[in-house]
């Protein structure tokens, strides 16, 4: 399984910036030199001597690595580490750093720094009428939905230390479902509200969603905004959001596989319609899901792509999330 995810990486690199040369046979690349909000890169760390630790830094965070064959053999003799950097869909566009800093069994320490560029996201607006409730809610629905943002705080400021994945991220939803909506501006009722932090696949009511890759369920129940929700820990800071279901499948602590069914599209929150909405929060950053799919995923997910209507043009069912 393992394998799968570095043939895939490798092809991401070969497109990427080059490789920067942090001294003592250690080099480190990222997927991209230069990118957006709401994006997710990928950094890796290869070393021709074994590694005894590393740790990176993005912004005010650490970024935790995990350890990954070469070239899909275990066998292989560099040590090859990995991290996802989120670049969440309201940082302020400009120039960033990346740090890692790593210890080579020796005892030797190297250290790297990337600059890394983010540009505006573009995303669309778009203006929706939903139940007034969700809107201006009353002020015990209020309490409620300020409790139930806190604790999505605090989930995701949980940092599982280890990984919890195992092999390539996958899409939701079998079929050729289209995603769209993420990142946009919402207007509701004819009050501005904040981003759009998830990826919407209209779907028919009842179809089966299943966990993007191995994790253990973290939340599952009813929230005012988003419904019937499931949240998944992978690891490593790295939690998939599923939402809006019309029946949930999965309950707190269970350990799921890839594939399995946690539960079924439907319309309970705030929703103009049917339909799933799939989130990403890498580090407490806002990211398009599809990017993990793009940058973790088997290499055959083609409709992990994020439809991006021209702004003011019509797209479906879209939805409210109450992560931020």
């Amino acid at each position: 399984m393992l394998g799968l995810g570095c043939v895939t990486a490798a092809l991401v690199f070969a497109a990427g910036a080059r490789a920067e040369d942090c001294g003592g046979g250690v080099h480190m690349q990222l997927s991209a030199p230069e990118t957006a909000q709401g994006t997710l890169l990928l950094a890796e760390v290869r070393s021709v001597k074994q590694l005894t630790s590393i740790t990176g830094k993005w912004g005010e965070r650490e970024v935790p690595f995990w350890k990954e064959d070469a070239n899909g053999k275990a066998e292989s003799s560099e040590d090859v580490r990995r991290a996802l950097l989120g670049v969440d869909l309201e940082k302020p566009a400009g120039k960033y750093s990346f740090t890692a800093d790593a210890q080579l069994a020796s005892g030797e320490r190297v250290s790297c720094v990337v600059s890394i560029g983010v540009e505006e996201g573009h995303f669309a607006k778009e203006s929706l009428t939903v139940k007034q409730q969700f809107v201006e809610p009353n002020p015990e629905q209020e309490a409620r939905a300020k409790a139930e943002q806190q604790r999505l705080r605090e989930i995701y400021d949980t940092v599982t230390p280890e990984r919890l994945w195992d092999g390539p991220f996958r899409m939701p939803l079998v079929g050729d479902f289209k995603g769209s909506n993420f990142g946009k501006r919402r207007i509701l009722n004819g009050q501005p509200r904040s981003p759009h932090g998830g990826t919407d696949f209209p779907a028919p009511t009842g179809t089966p969603v299943h966990a993007s890759q191995r994790g253990r369920v973290v939340l599952a129940e009813e929230l005012f905004f988003s419904g019937n929700t499931v949240v998944v820990d992978h690891g490593l800071g790295i939690y998939t959001f599923y939402c809006h279901f019309s029946e949930i499948d999965a309950k707190v602590s269970d350990m799921v596989e890839a594939g399995r069914v946690i539960g079924k599209v439907g319309a309970t929150g705030r929703v103009t319609g049917p339909h799933l909405h799939w989130a990403l929060e890498v580090e407490r950053s806002r990211v398009s899901a599809l990017d993990i799919v793009k940058l973790l995923g088997s290499g055959s997910a083609r409709v992990a792509r994020d439809i991006k209507p021209k702004e003011g043009g019509a797209s479906p069912s879209p939805t409210v999330d109450n992560r931020k």
